[in-house]
């Protein structure tokens, strides 16, 4: 792995949690970074707190119009993109019986169609100049399910298999998956139901902190010509799942 990470770098979601801690991790590593958020105060206290490599704009990854001019402007402030960091999503967990049918389809939006809008926005670039980047964030949730999170796990299941077919159509673009367990941040806190609530507070008890992840995404992104690291697993030592 590099020591420096010379690259001009998108990072959706990237006002708090994992995106936040990726934005800082990648920082410290040299690398160029445009970052992306709804909060976007967040991401000016962000940007001004890390000075002048890091720029910021308004991201709504579910509108790919939205996406399409967060890739422009990040290319007009670099001059290039090297990768995308998709790490945008959310998880209201829900007995399928609740029929929050809203929720998920917010989910669906933003976990799936966000990462879509990310490839898109960034792809034909990544091709034109014959390489590129595309790590996305999923979820243990990607290799199991449980209950309450059909369609959360449903969601990056999807990630996972859209990461795999990018990996496959695109010899010159890298594609890493990364899969967190459970780690302590701000997602799960749109869940409605109280006892899913009470219990996410309960499966935090052993939980990793967001730059547990952030390392992990600056090693794959870190690797020489050549390497595509396609898959991580992220878990606390002590967690069951």
């Amino acid at each position: 792995m590099t020591d420096s990470l010379n690259k001009t770098v998108l990072i959706s979601g990237a006002s708090s949690g994992i995106g936040e801690a990726t934005v800082r991790e990648l920082a410290k590593a040299g690398a160029r970074l445009f970052i992306g958020a709804r909060r976007t105060d967040r991401l000016e206290a962000l940007a001004t707190e890390l000075g002048g490599e890091v720029a910021w704009q308004a991201l709504d990854v579910t509108d790919a119009a939205s996406f399409t001019a967060f890739a422009a402007a990040a290319e007009a402030r670099f001059g290039r993109i090297d990768a995308l960091v998709n790490n945008a999503g959310i998880m209201p967990l829900s007995p399928l019986a609740a029929l929050k049918q809203d929720e998920w389809n917010r989910m669906i939006d933003v976990n799936i169609r966000g990462v879509l809008n990310g490839i898109a926005a960034v792809l034909p670039r990544f091709v034109a100049q014959g390489g590129g980047h595309v790590v996305n964030v999923a979820s243990i949730g990607a290799h199991l399910v449980v209950p309450s999170g059909a369609v959360y796990c449903a969601t990056k299941y999807a990630v996972w298999a859209i990461t795999e077919g990018l990996r496959q159509e695109h010899d010159e673009v890298r594609a890493t998956i990364i899969s967190p367990g459970v780690v302590a941040t701000e997602l799960g806190n749109d869940i409605t139901d109280p006892a899913i609530a009470s219990a996410l507070k309960d499966w935090r008890q052993k939980s990793l902190t967001p730059d547990a992840i952030a390392r992990a995404i600056r090693f794959a992104l870190g690797q020489p010509d050549g390497v595509d690291v396609n898959e991580i697993i992220v878990r606390p030592t002590a967690a069951n799942m």
